[in-house]
């Protein structure tokens, strides 16, 4: 199986890299200086030429350290969240080729008004259409919109990635290194199963459309600081915010995503994704440091 990858970079791409060489596929790497990205023509004549059974893409604008960052950078968030994956859709429709995108659930805020999490025919609550999101959120949503009729696309919503690695984009590294935390109850993403799951969709050939990808269950920022105490990873004495308007306040830009989504989709068609406290643990246990090349 030969698999084109767009954003092979980044935390999340470098994991797909690997899994997609692990598996023994051929991996066909994609990136701005082999084409303008942007040029429907120029991805599909390149994409033509590599023949790929499927592709995948991870490229998107995130902003660093954090997503306040897109706020003084939207045209680059708004190209890479919302315009690319059109240019993408097109490219690979004239093609026939099936295809996966890396989404994100920070398109929703809260839960569902029955207490359970947001699933897939959910639309977003958090979007420019309520005007109550950061920018990132809004090009997020805004890019699932125009794949609504893409034809055999995969949306895999991802959720604060973590992973047993330590590294800057590792949410587990995050909040031992941030000086003061928001509790807030959240969904989260054992990269390595988010990766896993997205590409046994392509493998296994599972009916198209969105997927809620993140590990079952919910925890909340104290919770997961509890098991980091526990494991012995790092015993620092944590710090939190007394409320979200102190956080706003003193250490964000935009508004933030804090939601429960609801995997039981992606659970009901076979893939494997571990009740959230587990794979916390299990990713605490084997926890090492980043390599000098990551």
């Amino acid at each position: 199986m030969r698999v084109a990858l767009l954003g092979g970079g980044g935390f999340v791409g470098t994991e797909f890299s690997s899994q997609i060489l692990g598996r023994n596929f051929e991996l066909r790497s994609i990136g701005r200086r082999d084409r303008d990205l942007y040029d429907v023509a120029q991805l599909t004549e390149h994409l033509e030429k590599l023949s790929p059974d499927a592709l995948v893409n991870c490229a998107g604008y995130t902003g660093k350290p954090n997503v306040d960052a897109c706020e003084s950078d939207k045209a680059n968030c708004l190209a890479g969240n919302a315009v690319l994956p059109g240019v993408v859709a097109e490219a690979c429709e004239a093609l026939d080729i099936p295809w996966g995108h890396v989404s994100s659930g920070c398109i929703f805020t809260g839960r569902r008004p029955n207490g359970k999490g947001f699933a897939e025919i959910d639309p977003p609550n958090f979007s420019f259409r309520q005007n109550n999101c950061s920018f990132y959120s809004g090009t997020k949503a805004l890019g699932e919109e125009i794949l609504a009729v893409a034809k055999k696309c995969y949306i895999w919503r991802l959720r604060i990635p973590f992973s047993n690695v330590d590294g800057p984009r590792n949410y587990l590294s995050k909040l031992m290194r941030y000086p003061k935390l928001l509790d807030a109850e959240n969904s989260l993403c054992d990269l390595t199963e988010f990766v896993a799951a997205s590409l046994a969709c392509l493998h296994r050939r599972l009916p198209f459309g969105t997927y809620n990808l993140t590990n079952p269950g919910s925890v909340t920022t104290r919770e997961v600081v509890d098991l980091i105490q526990e494991s012995g990873v790092c015993r620092k004495e944590f710090q939190f915010f007394d409320s979200d308007e102190e956080f706003m306040s003193l250490a964000a830009v935009a508004p933030r995503s804090n939601c429960v989504l609801d995997s039981s989709k992606a659970i009901q068609a076979g893939l494997k994704l571990t009740e959230v406290r587990e794979s916390l643990e299990n990713a605490l246990k084997t926890w090492r440091a980043e390599s000098p090349a990551g």
